[in-house]
Parts: C-alpha cells; sequence; structure tokens
C-alpha cells in the first residue's frame, strides 16, 4: 500500500539516486571543509537536521530530491547512512508513469551543465556520477554572500546558475576570485535578475 505521510528512515547514502545530472564541485568542497571541522556530536547534530527528502520509486530504489551537495561531501567523507524523509511511495508505479510525476511535482531537474535539459535515463543512478557545473558553485557562493536570499523553490538555485551561464563567459568561471564574485554580486542585485527567486536587489522607482 501507497503511503499517505512522509516517513523517517535510514538509507545507505551510496544507494541513493540523485534527481540531477550536475552540483558544483566547488560548493560540495566547502561542505567538506565544514565538515572537517565538526566534532562527533555536532556531526550527529547536522544529519539530524538535515533529513534528506527522497521519494520512493521503481524496483525500491529511493530518489533523493535535494542536498545532493551535501550528500555528495559525505560519500567523500565516507559516511555510510543518513536519514530519509520519504515524501512519497511511487514504487509501484511504471517507469514512465514514475519520471512523469516527479517531473509534474519539480522533484526532478535533468540539465547539464549547459544548461540542455536531458531524457531522464541521462540522470545518473548514483550520487558519485553527478557533474560539475561550475555556475552552480557560482550560484551557492553567491547566495551564502548575500547577493539574493534563501528560497523554497525547488532547484532555485540551478535557475542562478542559469542566469549566470548567460552572462559570464565560461573562461572566466572557474577563477573562484574577488573580481568573478563582484560581477556576480553586481548581476545578482541587477534589474535583470528580478524575476528570479530570493532577488534581493533594490526596488525600482
Amino acid at each position: 500500500m501507497a503511503r499517505a505521510h512522509p516517513q523517517l528512515i535510514t538509507g545507505k547514502l551510496e544507494k541513493l539516486h540523485p534527481t540531477q545530472l550536475t552540483v558544483g564541485l566547488a560548493e560540495v568542497s566547502a561542505k567538506r571543509q565544514q565538515w572537517k571541522k565538526l566534532k562527533r556530536k555536532e556531526r550527529s547534530a547536522a544529519l539530524e537536521s538535515h533529513w534528506f527528502p527522497c521519494v520512493l520509486g521503481p524496483q525500491g530504489c529511493y530518489y533523493i530530491v535535494d542536498h545532493h551537495h551535501f550528500g555528495l561531501a559525505l560519500l567523500q567523507e565516507e559516511v555510510e547512512t543518513v536519514p530519509l524523509l520519504v515524501l512519497k511511495d511511487l514504487s509501484f508505479v511504471e517507469p514512465m508513469t514514475f519520471w512523469s510525476v516527479m517531473d509534474f511535482n519539480q522533484w526532478v531537474h535533468p540539465y547539464d551543465a549547459h544548461g540542455s535539459r536531458h531524457s531522464f535515463e541521462a540522470i545518473p543512478k548514483a550520487i558519485v556520477d553527478l557533474q560539475d557545473d561550475p555556475y552552480r558553485s557560482l550560484a551557492g557562493q553567491v547566495r551564502r554572500a548575500g547577493g539574493y536570499s534563501k528560497d523554497t523553490t525547488p532547484y532555485s538555485e540551478f535557475l542562478w546558475a542559469d542566469f549566470f551561464r548567460g552572462r559570464i563567459a565560461s573562461d572566466l568561471i572557474n577563477d573562484q576570485g574577488s573580481k568573478l564574485q563582484t560581477q556576480a554580486m553586481d548581476l545578482a542585485r541587477s534589474q535583470e535578475a528580478r524575476y528570479l527567486p530570493g532577488w534581493a536587489g533594490p526596488i525600482a522607482d
């Protein structure tokens, strides 16, 4: 019988399936550094406050719909299990129906590091196989610096990544220095970005 309400369980991190193609590896690295600084009790508290929302899919696989960066960082730090919040049981539906429901609920983001959409089959089967999108790292860096506010819109930081992707040349994106951040902060607060979730720029007269 399908679960009607979210359920809290524990799952093996290496067996969780992602619902996107990319992460920002610079952001993953930053999360690893944060994790290394935590003591044992602080690590337990961090995990308890970061339930991985997921959907139970065909063949009993769990698909996480958030915390991909944290998940990859934890895998690289050899963490084996994490708490899961099961949002919905779709294990009884056909794969095509499963992905249609995931897409309808905005629980999947099948876009590559160029912002191009792919088929659902292109999504990696494991978190460790996620590819790098440096613009996603930049989007996270700008948010943490106060360039825009955290928003509950699904995959909102990928929207910001696409915004920066069209305005900052690819040969400049790997230079994560102050010049790049200043340019990105100016763009984030510009009127061009006012349609994006969490925009915190000045209101035009």
